[in-house]
């Protein structure tokens, strides 16, 4: 008989790579059309180039990491991205 091994490492990296990477990359782009020196519309257009990178990126850096968990604690850094990026949303929201 064949051993198997079972699919849940691959499902998890699938997620990691296509939500995961997703949702880093918008954390990413919304932190960097903030952060970059430039007009509003500027800003927006090269952080929304640059995102087509970033998510490429994270997508072969989740398949190329040893462990689904490392993969998953990488894309972690999306959540202070995140704070950067939607803070004045948030603040609004708030106040």
């Amino acid at each position: 008989m064949k051993a198997t091994t079972p699919p849940w490492p691959v499902i998890s990296r699938i997620l990691a790579a296509v939500l995961g990477g997703y949702l880093f990359t918008y954390a990413f782009t919304a932190a960097l059309a903030r952060l970059l020196p430039l007009a509003k519309v500027d800003a927006l257009v090269v952080a929304t180039l640059a995102s087509f990178l970033v998510y490429t990126l994270a997508i072969l850096w989740v398949f190329g990491c040893r462990s689904a968990r490392r993969a998953w604690a990488g894309l972690a850094l999306a959540l202070p991205l995140a704070v950067i990026g939607f803070w004045p949303q948030l603040l609004e929201t708030l106040g």
